[in-house]
């Protein structure tokens, strides 16, 4: 098995990009074999929430990887939670009193049919530069990237201060009921590392563009609205109209736009984005991080998908249901609001202002929100960003760094609930063309590799200090 992953790491690196080949320039390091075959064996377990949940067993191997490399069996912890489970590994400091460096990631993957994929989503296939297989983005191949550089930290003799705590959840692509449970355990955290965001961005020809750290990101919240009437029969319509009123509050709901904001972490993710764009777009970034209240600038950001998400809440309509039988009026009509929240800002608040939006009283409204809490933007920290720009630097010379905030949820919402600072920050290089993740075909270059695993060491020896 040793000898086919040498081999196939020696075979994707050869087929990267000039820009990536800096991989290449070494035969494969024990650490970065022992990477992919972490990542290709995990990607082989069908994690998915539901019959044949393999989340627990995949959480089994990782753990006989961790003892196999050093860490105590008593020091890793398994727990079942309803058909999946989560696992936490503590590598013991020297300093029992300073508090824990948390790295938190998750083990689940997105559903994936076969039938539609050019090739089986749970057998990892290395081809062309890249590891194939549902996971290879998100997360699994990071994960196993940074057990490898820990271990390899281990093999080295090196002594956290701190308590260094890798934690895998089981649910975050659906309930994230462990991740809530995991945030809970660990709220005497002194920092959270979250390996499932952040991330490099390579221009389509290769060559690295910029690192984004996330510090921030948006609150997930679902409203209800429901419209009631007594119903009748079709043949006798009246003004009123269930379908009709739900029908009329969600366009004005859908014409609405929340009042832009930014906060530092935004503010300072369009002021060096647009140095790596042009025209219009780039324009649009300056003038919006220097005035929010921008029109024109509001216009373009907002006509664009990649950052209508990063100006302000934004709420959609994803479902709607009315009537009970074809040939009478309606009784009930209801429809779903989703809404990506910005930072800071209450879900009770914005219920409240799109039932003024909707401005017809019979339009009820109810919170119906499962698996996710409000949480505020983590400070920007001298010692994270310091750390971060540091280990960038060691393994991408010249790459700019900067923050983002994500527009989705991840596991960091459940400890910036409980006050504890999560940074996204995953050291992973992707080209636009090459996101997958969540579709078919999901892959990530195998040449990230060498220089993930050197990041995580950097970063991980000057945070556990």
């Amino acid at each position: 098995m040793m000898r086919t992953v040498v081999a196939a790491m020696t075979i994707a690196f050869a087929g990267m990009s000039p820009s990536m080949t800096h991989a290449a320039d070494a035969p494969a390091t024990p650490a970065e074999t022992q990477a992919l075959d972490i990542a290709k064996r995990a990607i082989a377990f069908r994690s998915v929430a539901g019959p044949g949940n393999q989340t627990p067993q995949l959480a089994a191997y990782l753990k006989s990887v961790l003892v196999a490399g050093g860490f105590a069996t008593d020091e890793i912890s398994i727990t079942p939670v309803d058909d999946t489970a989560y696992m936490i590994a503590r590598w013991p400091g020297t300093d029992p009193k300073a508090k824990p460096l948390v790295i938190s990631g998750h083990i689940d993957v997105v559903e994936a049919k076969p039938a539609d994929w050019q090739r089986d989503p749970f057998t990892p296939v290395v081809e062309n530069g890249y590891l194939f297989g549902r996971g290879a983005t998100d997360m699994k191949f990071d994960a196993a990237i940074a057990m490898a550089a820990l271990l390899q930290m281990k093999r080295e003799g090196f002594r956290p201060r701190r308590d260094i705590i890798l934690e895998f959840s089981g649910d975050e692509e659906t309930r994230m009921k462990t991740s809530a449970l995991i945030a809970e355990k660990l709220k005497n955290a002194e920092m959270v590392l979250n390996i499932d965001g952040g991330g490099g961005h390579l221009a389509e020809d290769g060559k690295p563009q910029f690192f984004t750290w996330q510090g921030a990101e948006k609150t997930y919240a679902d409203f209800e609205l429901t419209v009631t009437n007594p119903g009748g029969h079709s043949s006798a319509p009246r003004k009123l109209n269930a379908i009709n009123q739900l029908s009329a509050a969600l366009v004005r709901i859908g014409n609405y736009r929340f009042t832009p904001q930014v906060n530092d972490v935004t503010r300072t993710f369009f002021v060096e984005a647009a140095k790596h764009k042009t025209g219009a777009i780039a324009d649009a970034m300056r003038a919006f991080a220097k005035n929010p209240a921008d029109e024109k600038a509001i216009a373009v950001l907002a006509a664009d998908p990649a950052y209508v998400g990063q100006i302000g809440t934004t709420c959609v309509a994803t479902m709607v249901s009315g009537g009970h039988a074809l040939n009478a009026l309606p009784q009930r009509a209801t429809a779903n609001i989703n809404c990506r929240i910005f930072p800071g800002v209450k879900p009770a608040a914005v219920m409240a202002e799109l039932s003024r939006v909707a401005a017809d009283p019979a339009v009820a409204f109810k919170d119906v929100t499962e698996g996710s809490v409000p949480n505020d933007a983590s400070p920007v920290r001298a010692d994270f960003v310091a750390a971060v720009t540091k280990a960038m630097a060691k393994t991408y010379p010249g790459v700019p760094v900067f923050p983002s905030m994500a527009a989705g949820a991840s596991d960091s919402m459940w400890f910036r609930y409980h006050g504890v600072p999560s940074y996204g920050a995953s050291p992973m290089f992707l080209k636009e063309s090459d996101d997958f993740s969540h579709g078919l075909n999901e892959r990530t270059p195998v040449a990230n590799i060498r220089p993930a695993i050197a990041y995580y060491r950097s970063l991980l020896t000057d945070l556990s200090r």
